[in-house]
């Protein structure tokens, strides 16, 4: 029971930590230095990265990171709406100008996808290795 108990814990830790990147990034997306360099969204999408590879390489199995994921798409998609006085953190492009708040959209849910679905490496060792010393 113990050990249901750790798991629980490490993921709401986990969803929190997503979280407070994903609010990181989401704020801080659209900062572009020389007015065409995108440096909030390099920086956040590199910090979201960092911290879900982070899971998946230190904890065994994509609990962690999917909840991290959970955390950070939660919050961007908390943002992106409109508050309750009438706010938004990240508003709609006006015309003719660079979608910065689409572009991070995709760019937080492309580093989700591929950090969450890449393959277990141990794993396929593992197998590999136990495969090689049965022949």
């Amino acid at each position: 029971m113990q050990m249901w108990a750790a798991r629980v814990v490490s993921w709401v830790i986990a969803l929190v930590a997503g979280a407070v990147f994903g609010a990181a990034g989401t704020i801080t997306h659209s900062i572009t230095a020389w007015g065409w360099l995108p440096v909030g969204m390099l920086v956040g999408g590199l910090a979201c990265a960092a911290l879900l590879v982070a899971l998946r390489l230190l904890v065994d199995g994509r609990g962690e990171s999917l909840a991290a994921a959970v955390g950070m798409l939660g919050t961007l998609m908390l943002f992106s709406g409109e508050g309750p006085g009438g706010s938004v953190v990240v508003p709609a492009a006006a015309d003719g100008a660079f979608p910065f708040g689409v572009v991070w959209s995709f760019v937080l849910a492309g580093i989700v996808l591929v950090v969450v679905a890449w393959p277990d490496m141990r794993r396929i060792r593992a197998l590999q290795s136990g495969h090689a010393s049965s022949h």
